[in-house]
């Protein structure tokens, strides 16, 4: 066989990588050499995907047959590995370079318990985000919004006004064109509104963003879950949903809200023939589950998603494996010095605004200082204003004073002159007379302005000693101004992506016994929205439906809208309804799908 290299391209949620393979390096080799690359460590929530000659995603298989003895063949880079496996037989795309997604193919039941390196959480993140940006998970307006001030956290930390301006956030896409087109408001208020939610998340790590807003998305009714077209015997179209907590069956027109479900504690055996799917519960009395899909292409991916969803719920159960609890501990031990690093950088950060808010009060008070000098200057040019009037009044004063000593004296002289003229005319008498209370009414006249002038001097008297008092206090404050300081893998089934025959119905029977254990516990009976547990995002989530309310325009509604919305009015989530879905025993829940 020719040892021509081919070239590959793995595009992760974030990164692009690019290889040159071998011919005879096989998926799960490939694989490896992504999950090193990329420092990744929880593989066995991911998988390989491309898009097939006939245009549908499939996952790149990466484990071999089982011989005949048991045993499996070994990955190496010999001539004699299962060509099925080989990267260069999958039925992927021809293009160079041959390209595939790195993505995750099954999802854990909570993450905040599960998800354990940065790495797997980050990516996790990306995808559901995606998912959701895209409408392949519906998410309802007010948790959109608050999912993209969390993904505003992730991204660029907290929030800063004098960085984070109007218009910063124009360029990010932070939510499902559906939501946008549903509001009648503009970019500014999309991204006002985004920005209030994002300044409560204050202090937040990044990592603790991307945490909190997969704890708010895996409560969404279509999170993680696989949709496949399938039919009943009544010939019913419906869908079969594949998810980490078990098979839910959903009616065609309604992907949100399930109608008859199965839990991976119930099932003992998965197989298919053709087209025919059949599931055998636990419980012996109760008849097979049976359904049709299109193709045996899909009872295939069926198939691989019940195994592996199936298995990662039974390992869940277990104690976990040595290399997991290394995992947790490394992972632990990370997280505590990320913390105490940002505990160091909070209180450094918290000492310099303690010291940017000092310097300003220290510039705050020059400037008052600065302001109340410039009041005791004019204060003080006021004063000396006052004081050269009131020494030009004491000059009018005094001068008047004179002018009035002047007066009494000649009014004293007539007066004299009236007691010796005893002899005098009669006219002349009357006449120095007439004379005389002229002058008395100067006198008095004069005497009066002497008095008021006396008054204005009093007070100015007054208003000087203020206007010194005040000189006083502007000295004293200008000097204190002067002296201020400034300042592992999960099993698959082996025949996922073997090729079809020509006509497209290769058929022959696949059957898998699955690991049970009766006293497993359905997780779904104990389980809560984090909507319903946390208070606080209760009503951050009631106050933004409430706000986006008033500029909704219901003509946009998608069936999804109006379908939750009456979920929600009949008190319906997530979890009420698997635990609803999920009463009975499993010869009802069957009987009611074959109904359907």
């Amino acid at each position: 066989m020719s040892r021509k290299a081919l070239n590959v391209r793995v595009t992760t949620m974030d990164a692009e990588l690019e290889f040159a393979i071998q011919q005879t390096t096989t998926g799960k080799q490939l694989f490896d050499q992504v999950v090193k690359t990329i420092g990744l460590r929880e593989v066995w929530f991911f998988g390989l995907q491309y898009t097939d000659s006939k245009g549908d995603s499939t996952w790149i298989k990466l484990y071999k047959k089982k011989t005949q003895d048991g045993g499996q063949q070994h990955d190496d880079d010999t001539d004699d590995s299962d060509e099925e496996d080989l990267v260069m037989n999958q039925d992927v795309k021809k293009e160079n370079p041959l390209q595939f997604r790195f993505r995750a193919k099954f999802y854990p039941e909570d993450v905040a318990e599960e998800l354990i390196q940065d790495i797997t959480l980050r990516l996790f993140y990306l995808q559901v985000k995606n998912a959701i940006l895209t409408d392949e998970i519906y998410c309802p307006p007010e948790t959109s919004v608050l999912l993209a001030s969390y993904a505003v956290q992730a991204r660029h930390g907290d929030y800063n006004k004098s960085v984070h301006t109007a218009g910063f956030l124009a360029n990010d896409r932070l939510l499902p064109q559906r939501v946008i087109d549903q509001h009648k408001m503009s970019k500014d208020e999309w991204e006002q509104s985004i920005m209030t939610w994002w300044q409560e998340h204050r202090g937040m790590l990044r990592e603790d963003a991307m945490m909190e807003y997969l704890k708010i998305a895996q409560d969404l009714e279509m999170y993680g879950v696989n949709y496949f077209e399938i039919r009943n015997k009544k010939n019913t179209d419906l869908w079969l949903g594949v998810d980490a907590l078990g098979l839910n069956i959903y009616e065609q027109d309604d992907r949100l809200t399930p109608k008859i479900g199965f839990p991976w504690s119930e099932i003992r055996n998965i197989s298919f023939s053709d087209r025919k799917f059949i599931i055998k519960p636990i419980d012996k009395k109760a008849p097979d589950f049976v359904f049709f899909a299109p193709r045996v292409r899909i009872n295939k991916r069926i198939l691989a998603l019940c195994m592996g969803n199936h298995e990662l719920y039974m390992r869940r159960r277990k104690p976990d494996t040595i290399d997991v609890q290394q995992m947790k501990a490394q992972a632990r031990e990370e997280k505590n010095a990320k913390q105490q690093e940002r505990e160091k950088l909070q209180l450094a950060l918290a000492a310099r605004e303690r010291a940017e808010k000092k310097q300003q009060e220290y510039e705050d008070r020059l400037k008052q200082m600065q302001e109340e000098m410039e009041r005791s200057q004019r204060d003080l040019m006021e004063a000396q204003e006052i004081i050269r009037r009131l020494e030009e009044q004491l000059k009018q004063v005094q001068a008047s004073k004179d002018e009035l000593e002047l007066r009494q004296k000649e009014l004293q002289t007539m007066l004299q002159r009236l007691e010796e003229a005893k002899n005098m005319e009669a006219a002349e008498k009357a006449k120095l007379e007439e004379e005389i209370m002229a002058k008395q009414m100067e006198v008095q006249r004069i005497q009066e302005e002497v008095n008021a002038k006396d008054e204005e001097t009093k007070r100015l008297q007054d208003e000087v000693e203020e206007a010194r008092r005040k000189q006083a206090e502007a000295a004293a404050a200008l000097l204190a101004a002067s002296t201020t300081p400034q300042h592992h893998h999960v099993a698959e089934d082996e025949n996922e992506n073997e090729e079809e025959l020509t006509n497209g119905d290769a058929s022959g029977d696949v059957s898998r016994d699955l690991d049970t254990d009766e006293h497993i516990k359905d997780p779904i009976e104990d389980r809560r929205t984090l909507a319903e547990r946390n208070e606080r995002l209760h009503d951050q989530l009631n106050a933004l439906k409430k706000d986006l309310a008033q500029s909704r325009d219901e003509s946009k509604e998608t069936q999804n809208d109006k379908i939750h919305r009456e979920n929600v009015r009949q008190g319906r989530d997530k979890y009420k309804t698997l635990r609803e879905i999920r009463k009975g025993n499993t010869k009802r829940r069957v009987d009611q799908f074959e109904n359907m």
